[in-house]
């Protein structure tokens, strides 16, 4: 049951995400109150997304090649999930790095078609 509620919260965000994204896209250049509409995130914000966008990708293509992917939280330090033996974490923390990849990489795309707008 915990599990299908994490899952359920987890949609949920990630479909408050995307009508965040598409809001700002669909404001031009000026909202309501006359001021600039930003991205996301700023040049040194857009950078460093993209620095752990790019870890984080990293990390789950490495997890879906090798079938072993490192812990992901506080309580379990250096602790790896293989998929032949903990099949159930591994998918868990597998899906929450093809999330965050997911989230970072639109955060950067509406970033980007913000700043770059004909």
């Amino acid at each position: 049951m915990f599990s299908a509620l994490y899952y359920t919260l987890m949609l949920l965000l990630g479909f408050a995400w995307y009508k965040l994204g598409q809001n700002l896209l669909r404001k031009g250049y000026r909202d309501e109150n006359d001021e600039r509409v930003e991205g996301f995130v700023g040049p040194v914000g857009f950078l460093v997304a993209a620095g752990v966008g790019c870890y984080l990708l990293f990390a789950l293509l490495r997890a879906l090649f090798q079938g072993q992917v490192p812990c992901i939280g506080k309580a379990c330090r250096m602790q790896v999930y293989t998929l032949a033996a903990n099949a159930g974490e591994y998918w868990a923390n597998t899906f929450f790095l093809a999330w965050m990849v997911l989230g970072l990489g639109y955060a950067l795309y509406v970033t980007w078609k913000i700043w770059f707008r004909a």
